[in-house]
């Protein structure tokens, strides 16, 4: 053990001197495996596109086969039993239509019928067939023989008696030799005519995988026209086991579920009847993959639910047609066009079947929504040009952008705010304010009396509802709580105004909780979405009834659907049974807007368009009421009333004809009669103004 410890120390033994290094060029190549030579082959010929290609060839024309056997089959049986009537009456029980089901089954019981009594006669032809065989064959006979008689008499030779029963036997043995020489090629060529027959029936039905397919067929359907086997396919193939297994239980009869393709527009229109156990909105949260299914984009297919339960309607844009523009405004192409607030319906632009598209304002609050620079304003400032051609319509507009987009109601509107800030935030809300003041003026008139339609516009109504700004007593102008100055307004105007023409229209961005409070956006009785972010912004700015209708506005295009909007609203034609429509409007660009507002200002007479609102306590009425006169030769009292109270409504918003009559007496102003209507002339008040005592002021008459 110790010479073992020991060895363990001491220097390894010499070893052998190592080879001298051979050189790169003289070393030996190690063979590759033959297998491994072999399977690279075949992997590289199993990717080559040639053999991809072949692989494809062989499973689409066996599948052509398959398929064909399986079609014709199908059909051969179909053709010999009842399994057709059969498959209806599946087919219609699971639509619900039990009319069609008993008409299917009455169908069936006269096929069963007629097959029995078919069956009966086999049971008495072989004796009718014999019967009929030996007539025919004595009927043959004797009619050879009497034409051989003539035969014979004509040529006046005996043997011609025989002549017509010979060329008879040659016949039977020719048909013999010819059957002879043609049976065996037939047999031999008939399996393959049959399996290219098949074949031809496969290939008419593309029995075939999609992927087997050459290109040109797998994309030739993108934007084919709809048919119905096109759409119960796609249905088949959204994903929904009980549709895809009832229809499968359908079998051919699928279509059963569809009503008639109806030309709508610029596309078609088909109602879906849904199978029991599958719902219209599992059909609805698949409307992406459903749009895949017929060929087209998703923007171009619309689901909504009509009145008929367990039923789906789907309109199908033609391809691409939703990307056209659609025609410019009425309001651009009639300068003779005249508006009605009560009776007219406002020129809007076109719903997805084509059709005109026009909206009743009367009596109507509106909200319009929609993410930024989508075409918002555009939209609502087309109604109020069409509006402002009714010169009995008032305008106060607040434009908290400030761009210059309402510019052109200068001179037409009362009250023009245009601008971003706190302070103009300031002037929307006070001028909200004195629309609750007018309105609760006019509620507090005698019954019957009647009142000029008085329209409050704000555009870009996040900035007010946003503003941090506070007042001297420290309530806030925005925010959506009781003590907001701007929310009470609107508030107040659309729980009573409509009663007495007073409406409030909004324009917002991004509709939210903050910057559209939920009381304020449910007291709008037309509500319109262009392209939003989320399904609940969706539901914020429609409503929950119209989106669970059917309604997407979170679905639009953002930058590609500019002017598309979602309509829920009783003052437009809505398809019976669905809460929304959608909207593609006209454009009306800023100079054919300036246009329509000049004709609009030519119906006016002379309208002061006031760009800020003066809260202070007035220092001459007779001042005022010449400013708000303007360059009119004559206003009713009634205007002017109402005119200085937008002007200041602490100090005239509870003006009384009786305040105007004594303001102005003694002034040589006084109102008077105008084709049966009082009226204050302007040239009256401008000499009244010129006249009076320097340093005088009407002010000392209050």
């Amino acid at each position: 053990m110790t010479d073992n410890v020991v060895h363990l120390f001491k220097d390894p033994p010499p070893t052998e001197p190592l080879a001298a290094a051979v050189p790169v060029a003289d070393a030996v190549a190690v063979p590759v495996p033959v297998w491994r030579r072999t399977g690279r082959a075949v992997v590289k010929a199993a990717r080559d596109e040639r053999t991809r290609a072949a692989g494809r060839a062989v499973v689409r024309h066996g599948s052509y086969v398959v398929g064909g056997t399986r079609i014709t089959a199908r059909r051969a049986w179909d053709g010999r039993t009842a399994a057709r009537y059969e498959r209806m009456i599946r087919a219609a029980e699971t639509a619900g239509n039990m009319e069609a089901a008993a008409e299917w089954e009455e169908r069936g019981r006269q096929y069963r019928a007629a097959r029995h009594q078919r069956r009966m006669d086999l049971l008495t032809s072989p004796e009718r067939l014999v019967k009929n065989a030996a007539y025919a064959t004595g009927g043959t006979l004797a009619g050879l023989l009497l034409l051989g008689v003539a035969l014979a008499v004509a040529t006046k030779e005996p043997s011609d008696v025989v002549t017509p029963l010979m060329a008879l036997v040659e016949l039977c043995r020719l048909v013999v030799v010819i059957a002879t020489v043609v049976w065996g090629p037939l047999v031999t060529l008939g399996p393959w005519l049959a399996l290219c027959g098949l074949w031809a029936v496969g290939r008419h039905q593309q029995a075939a995988p999609q992927w087997a397919l050459p290109a040109q067929q797998r994309t030739s359907d993108a934007g084919a026209p709809i048919t119905p086997s096109i759409v119960v396919t796609a249905l088949r193939d959204l994903g929904i086991a009980p549709l895809r297994k009832a229809i499968k239980e359908m079998g051919d009869a699928g279509a059963a579920m569809l009503s008639p393709i109806r030309i709508a527009g610029c596309g078609v229109e088909v109602d879906v009847t849904l199978p029991s156990g599958v719902s219209t909105q599992e059909v609805q949260g698949r409307r992406r993959k459903l749009a895949e299914n017929l060929a087209r984009h998703e923007h171009e297919v619309f689901i909504t639910i009509p009145t008929a339960a367990r039923t789906v309607r789907l309109w199908i844009a033609d391809s691409g047609a939703l990307d056209q523009p659609i025609g410019p405004s009425p309001l651009v192409l009639d300068a003779d066009l005249r508006a009605d607030y009560k009776k007219g319906r406002a020129p809007w632009g076109q719903d997805l079947r084509g059709d005109a598209a026009a909206l009743s304002l009367y009596q109507r609050h509106m909200l319009v929504t929609g993410l930024s620079n989508q075409g918002k304003t555009a939209a609502l400032r087309a109604l109020a040009l069409w509006l402002a051609l009714d010169p009995m319509v008032e305008f106060r507009i607040a434009d908290l952008k400030g761009a210059g987009d309402w510019a052109m109601f200068d001179g037409i509107a009362t009250v023009l705010i245009q601008g971003p800030t706190d302070d103009h935030v300031i002037q929307a809300t006070e001028m909200a304010e004195g629309l609750v003041t007018e309105m609760e003026r006019r509620l507090q008139a005698p019954p019957g009396t009647t009142f000029p339609t008085l329209i409050g516009i704000v555009d870009e109504a996040q900035v007010a509802f946003m503003c941090p700004a506070v007042d001297d007593e420290k309530r806030p102008y925005g925010g959506s709580k009781a003590t907001s100055r701007y929310f009470m307004a609107a508030r107040k105007v659309h729980n009573q105004g409509r009663a007495v023409n007073v409406l409030l229209y909004q324009g917002t961005q991004d509709p939210t909780d903050q910057n559209l409070p939920k009381l304020v956006r449910e007291g709008a009785h037309t509500r319109a979405s262009l392209a939003l972010g989320t399904e609940s912004q969706a539901r914020m700015a429609l409503g929950d009834k119209a989106v669970d209708g059917g309604a997407a506005p979170h679905l639009l295009r953002q930058g590609l659907d500019k002017g598309t909007l979602v309509v829920a609203s009783d003052g437009i034609a809505i398809p019976a049974g669905q809460a929304s429509i959608t909207v593609r409007t006209h454009y009306i660009d800023t100079d054919a807007a300036a246009e329509i507002a000049a004709r609009a200002r030519a119906l006016r007479d002379g309208v002061t368009t006031l760009t800020v609102i003066d809260t202070d306590e007035p220092t001459d009425p007779l001042a005022d009421i010449a400013a708000v006169i303007g360059t009119a030769p004559r206003v009713l009292t009634q205007d002017v009333l109402q005119r200085l109270a937008t002007t200041n409504p602490k100090a005239y918003g509870d003006w009384t004809h009786a305040d105007l009559k004594r303001v102005l007496e003694g002034t040589g102003a006084e109102p008077y009669k105008s084709d049966g209507r009082m009226v204050i002339g302007r040239d009256r008040i401008t000499r009244a103004l010129t006249n009076r005592e320097e340093g005088g002021s009407a002010s000392a008459a209050q």
